[in-house]
């Protein structure tokens, strides 16, 4: 199935360590190559920035496991506050740069990222394509996937519903019952960061890993590779790296409910709604459902 990454942290970070096993889930250790991409929002000092941080993004259509790309990335270590990352398996839209994730827009002054793993219904996107054509919307799809109509979809949602932005226990309930409300049309598991917060939604799998002082040995299970992070730590560093399936094979990954909700900053959890008798699916029975609806071969 699609993978996604995300790492939310309190100091400025590079993502290495867990980029170097992910990428190799695009045409080596998991079947899909049709392009990957990936976010940075670093802190920038430009005075006009209003949220304190700056974008940079890298996409490409090929493979992530033998992109030069994702050399260049695995060898330039950019500190960055939040990423998100997404390897995709196209099952809406095809494989070219416009359908990559991740996908930007602006919000309120702004740069909102986004990525998407499942499929959505058919009838989500011929309604949402009936939508733009019979109303005025703040956002559109530029490529032709649902999850960018998705993102398009709950942004315009958004800024139909409050002429500013709101607060964050606000906006929190607001994007949670819209995460919902997609996960309604299909398989729908999302990273959504404004460079500050990274929200995390599951309709499936999703596993998030909070490191911290005392901090251990990490070995990936998709490369024979480990790392000592007390040897380039600092006691008051606290890095939480989000992913479809756990990155590592040594340490205690936290699973996400199905329909869970969480939000990140600064690396912890600010806000979380987790459903009433919550399920949590085995890797199998994810791997299972996402084959189900076409997005898993």
């Amino acid at each position: 199935m699609c993978q996604l990454l995300g790492m939310n942290c309190n100091v400025p970070t590079d993502i290495g360590f867990s980029f170097a096993g992910f990428r190799k889930r695009g045409g080596l250790t998991d079947h899909h190559e049709d392009g990957f991409g990936i976010a940075f929002f670093e802190k920038s000092p430009c005075p006009h920035n209003k949220n304190g941080v700056g974008l940079r993004l890298f996409h490409d259509d090929k493979p992530s496991y033998s992109s030069p790309i994702a050399d260049l990335i695995n060898h330039y270590p950019i500190k960055a506050m939040n990423v998100i990352a997404h390897i995709r398996k196209a099952t809406q839209g095809s494989n070219c740069l416009v359908n990559t994730h991740p996908f930007v827009r602006e919000v309120w002054g702004e740069q909102w990222v986004f990525a998407h793993n499942g499929q959505l219904s058919v009838n989500f996107c011929q309604n949402f394509q009936q939508k733009m054509q019979n109303s005025v919307h703040f956002y559109q799809a530029v490529g032709s996937t649902d999850s960018e109509m998705a993102f398009c979809y709950l942004l315009n949602e958004l800024k139909s519903t409050f002429d500013e932005r709101p607060d964050d226990t606000t906006l929190f309930a607001f994007l949670k019952d819209k995460c919902r409300e997609l996960s309604d049309y299909g398989l729908f598991n999302c990273l959504l960061s404004n460079g500050d917060w990274q929200l995390a939604f599951t309709g499936s799998l999703l596993f998030y890993l909070t490191r911290q002082a005392p901090f251990g040995e990490a070995m990936l299970a998709d490369d024979e590779l480990s790392i000592d992070f007390s040897q380039v730590t600092s006691n008051h560093d606290r890095v939480t790296i989000l992913v479809t399936i756990p990155l590592t094979s040594n340490e205690a990954w936290q699973q996400l409910a199905v329909n869970e909700c969480l939000v990140f900053r600064d690396g912890a959890v600010v806000y979380q709604d987790t459903p009433n008798n919550p399920t949590y699916l085995s890797i199998a029975e994810g791997i299972a459902i996402a084959r189900k609806v076409g997005a898993s071969v």
